[in-house]
Parts: structure tokens; C-alpha cells; sequence
């Protein structure tokens, strides 16, 4: 008999080794639906994972951060599979997580140019709209996986990524592909939310965006934003692997306010700030930007 202890507190018996997805359908069809993922003990697990002794189990959602850090990543290699399907000869490099999005490295043999992402992003649709199964496989090998990676098949195309990922690729709906930097070597980026109304709310004009001068301040800069977020705020951040004078540049004609974090600021615990007219606010703590921006005068700026 296996014992299976739900977050409440209460116990439930199976008798037979069952996945994570069986636990979800157990307690409520719903809940099995709207599964990404689940907790084992406390570690992140897809939801084929088979659970064969006595253990504590939670099921993860797209509502809570973890499951939308797992839509992102399994966003990440659809787009992996959308591209080989368009671009056979592409070269596949790494994906990941991004701030509020997800990124695909490739290897081309003629760059692609903004023009390709919407093609590219309808193929997405048109899989997510398939419903493929995202699952875990044994590798032949086991160099790549003691590299952190798992081999993962997604209908019939197979790549190396960290997981857990989504079941299947129907949660994957509201996504979008907004950008692609570097030259032969390039980068795809978009962003993907839990449904189409969050996605609508990242669109709208942010009041302040925060921009990294490298990948090195890419965490520190998304918690800088979340910090915002909370507070209230309108924020957005630009995590791309792009030159911060770029960034500054295309900033700057939209967005009211702009927070720069190098490795200065990261390490300090504060933010650079300007406006998009050039006004330069100086170092300053996120508690004096959170205080300054709210205030009536900036806040309908």
C-alpha cells in the first residue's frame, strides 16, 4: 500500500505505484487538467513521474510561479520543435527561461530576420492546437543528462532540456514571439503567461522598464521588476542578450522611466535611474523608486 500525504494534511492509499497525474485525477478532473507538474517530497517532477513508495505530494499549476516557469520552458522547446520543422538544416544550441519569457539559441545557415517570427509562431500554434505529449525519455547516453539535462520527446522531435515540462503542449496558449538578436548564431525570444488576459496586461505600455548591461544581472533585474510589480506599478524588463546603448535607444522613445542594473547595482542592492527624456535620477534604493513613482505627479506619466 502506498500513503500519499496532500498539502491539507490529509492521507490518501493506493495500491499500486501511480504517476503524479493519477494522483491529480484522484483528487478532481479539474485539477488533473490544469497540472503542469508536481512536488515529490518537495522536488519538481513532471506529471509521468511514478511515485512508488509512501511520500508527500503536491500538484503544480500554471497559477503558481513554478508552473509558470514550466510553461516557459516547455514554450522554449516548442519553439525548438516549430523551427527544425521550418528550418530542418537549423542547428539547435540551448534554451531557457527568461525573465517573463523564454529563449531558443540556434545555429543558421542564413539568418533569420523579424519577418520569420510570425511564421514561426504560427507554427507554434498550430502545435500547441495538435496537443502533442511532452515526454521524459532515457537517453542512450548518459553524458548529457549528469549535465542537468533530460532527454525530452515532443511528438516526434527530441531535444535536451532541463525539466519538468508540461504533459502536453494544449496549456501552451497564450505565448508570443516578440524578438531575435545575433547573426548566424541567434536567439528567439517570447514571452508566455497562463492565459491570453495576463499576456494582454504584459503588452500595454509599461511605466518604467528595467534593462541589464549583461545576462549577469538577468535575475537580479526580473526581481527588481517583480518588486515593482507588487507595489503595483506597470513594469516591464528586457533581458536580452543585446547591447545596453541598444536598448537604452529603443527604450526610451516609449517607456517614462528606465531602471539600468550592471554589476554595480546588482551587488549594491539598488538601480540606476533616468527618464525617457535623459533626466538622470541617479543610484537609487527600490524602495526610494517604488516611493517616487507611485506618487500622483509620475504615477499618469
Amino acid at each position: 500500500m502506498i500513503h500519499i500525504t496532500l498539502p491539507d494534511g490529509s492521507l490518501r492509499e493506493y495500491d499500486q505505484p501511480l504517476s503524479v497525474y493519477e494522483v491529480a485525477a484522484s483528487i478532481s478532473l479539474g485539477l488533473a487538467n490544469a497540472a503542469v507538474a508536481g512536488r515529490v517530497d518537495g522536488v519538481l517532477v513532471d506529471c509521468g513521474f511514478l511515485i512508488e513508495g509512501d511520500a508527500r505530494v503536491s500538484i503544480v499549476t500554471s497559477q503558481e510561479p513554478d508552473g509558470l516557469e514550466i510553461l516557459r520552458r516547455s514554450c522554449a522547446l516548442m519553439l525548438a520543435m516549430a523551427v527544425k520543422q521550418l528550418h530542418p538544416n537549423a542547428q539547435l544550441r540551448a534554451g531557457s527561461v527568461l525573465g517573463d519569457g523564454f529563449f531558443y539559441e540556434f545555429a543558421f545557415r542564413r539568418s533569420l530576420t523579424l519577418a520569420a517570427l510570425p511564421t514561426i509562431e504560427a507554427r507554434m500554434r498550430a502545435l500547441a492546437a495538435t496537443n502533442h505529449s511532452i515526454r521524459r525519455r532515457e537517453p542512450a547516453s548518459r553524458a548529457t543528462s549528469s549535465e542537468g539535462l533530460s532527454l525530452y520527446r515532443l511528438g516526434d522531435f527530441e531535444g535536451f532540456a532541463e525539466g519538468p515540462h508540461v504533459p502536453t503542449t494544449k496549456v501552451l496558449q497564450a505565448f508570443a514571439l516578440d524578438h531575435i538578436s545575433g547573426t548566424l548564431q541567434q536567439r528567439i525570444y517570447g514571452t508566455c503567461w497562463s492565459s491570453q488576459q495576463e499576456l494582454t496586461t504584459w503588452r500595454a505600455p509599461p511605466l518604467v522598464m528595467v534593462v541589464n548591461i549583461d545576462e549577469r544581472q538577468s535575475a537580479y533585474a526580473h526581481s527588481v521588476t517583480e518588486t515593482l510589480r507588487r507595489r503595483g506599478l506597470r513594469a516591464n524588463s528586457d533581458l536580452r542578450n543585446e547591447k545596453i546603448s541598444h536598448k537604452i535607444r529603443q527604450h526610451s522613445q516609449k517607456v517614462p522611466y528606465l531602471l539600468v542594473v550592471g554589476e554595480k547595482e546588482r551587488d549594491g542592492g539598488f538601480v540606476s535611474m533616468r527618464s525617457g527624456s535623459g533626466e538622470d535620477f541617479g543610484e537609487q534604493g527600490i524602495e526610494a523608486v517604488c516611493e517616487l513613482l507611485s506618487q500622483p505627479k509620475t504615477g499618469g506619466a
